[in-house]
């Protein structure tokens, strides 16, 4: 099977390519590398799959140096109305998967415009041309940050969602109106994964995992939120990818087009104690300081995930402290030398 992969540069999107790859598919990944943090990062995932980043160029399609034409690269905007309609005429993907989004909740209040043109725009046309290839699979990417100021928990799908407290979490919760719509009038099947607090190896550095890891190991003080007063969802890299693998590849009883689901831990952790596994993990103490909650901020996520296990069989195997300890090491291992 040729399944598309957007976001192939990002966190979950190269674990997802390693992952479909050593199943045997045939990936093609699409990323445009912008610089909302670290482009070394990306590029040294893209290396991982094989793609040296000499190589890599607007609209050109890179061929893997380790696995051969089982995985391609582009770099692609999603917004480009020109180019991308293009790659799905000279490509027959089976199955499309979307991660790509311009992230992060706190900078969507300072730059709303790049969240309406990526998440958006871009959004609107991969699926036109999901529709007009008839392409029959479309999985995307949501986010928890949908449920906003709900109250209730664990969240749960069947919530309604109407309030979002950030620029990123309205576009997250438009693209499942706009999968909606392509589902019922078009026949596509869209699943949708509101992912929860994601981490692991190869993690994001604006996220909390990386950003205390980072402080602890440098002897410098970490920002703890509403005086600590948080709860998160953390789920493993890999419990997340044999998720999004699941909807992708197996087939599920729910024969309804249009899906949504939660993808999380399903068993929220306090901040103050996953702060404690990073400092087992390291053997060394955070200089913690205490702050207000910040905008576009929630207290508490909870994941309501009975849906995705009932349909595809989807159970977590990974411990908070095994997955810490995991992320540790690799960040030890990758920044030895480097760390500032």
């Amino acid at each position: 099977m040729k399944i598309l992969v957007t976001g192939a540069a990002g966190f979950i999107g190269y674990h997802l390519c390693e992952h479909l790859i050593s199943l045997g598919h045939t990936v093609v990944g699409l990323d445009n590398i912008n610089d909302y943090y670290d482009v070394g990062l990306k590029f040294a995932r893209l290396q991982k799959l094989g793609i040296p980043e000499k190589e890599i160029q607007y609209n050109k399609l890179v061929v893997s140096g380790l696995h051969d034409i089982q995985f391609q690269f582009i770099k692609l905007n999603l917004e480009d109305q020109e180019n991308l309609p293009s790659l799905f005429e000279n490509m027959e993907f089976g199955i499309v998967c979307n991660l790509a989004a311009q992230a992060g909740v706190r900078y969507s209040i300072e730059q709303p415009m790049k969240y309406v043109e990526s998440n958006i725009v871009g959004f609107v046309n991969l699926l036109e041309c999901v529709r007009h290839k008839e392409i029959k699979k479309f999985v995307y990417a949501s986010s928890s940050s949908v449920y906003g100021m709900n109250e209730k928990i664990p969240f749960s799908v069947n919530d309604n969602v109407d309030c979002p407290i950030s620029m990123y979490a309205a576009t997250k919760k438009s693209n499942e109106l706009m999968a909606h719509t392509y589902s019922h009038l078009f026949g596509i099947e869209t699943i949708g994964l509101r992912f929860f607090t994601v981490y692991g190896p190869w993690g994001r550095p604006d996220m909390a995992m990386f950003l205390f890891t980072d402080a602890i190991l440098n002897d410098k003080p970490i920002k703890v939120f509403n005086e600590g007063n948080l709860s998160r969802d953390f789920t493993y890299i890999d419990d997340i990818v044999e998720g999004i693998t699941a909807t992708l590849i197996d087939k599920s009883l729910n024969t309804q087009l249009y899906k949504l689901y939660n993808i999380g831990n399903g068993n929220p952790v306090k901040l103050m104690d996953f702060i404690e596994a990073i400092e087992r993990s390291t053997g060394k103490a955070a200089i913690k300081e205490m702050h207000p909650m910040q905008p576009g901020d929630v207290e508490k996520t909870w994941a309501d995930t009975e849906s995705l296990n009932k349909d595809y069989n989807y159970m977590l195997n990974t411990p908070i402290q095994k997955g810490v300890a995991s992320f540790v090491d690799w960040y030890k291992s990758y920044y030895s030398g480097t760390t500032s």
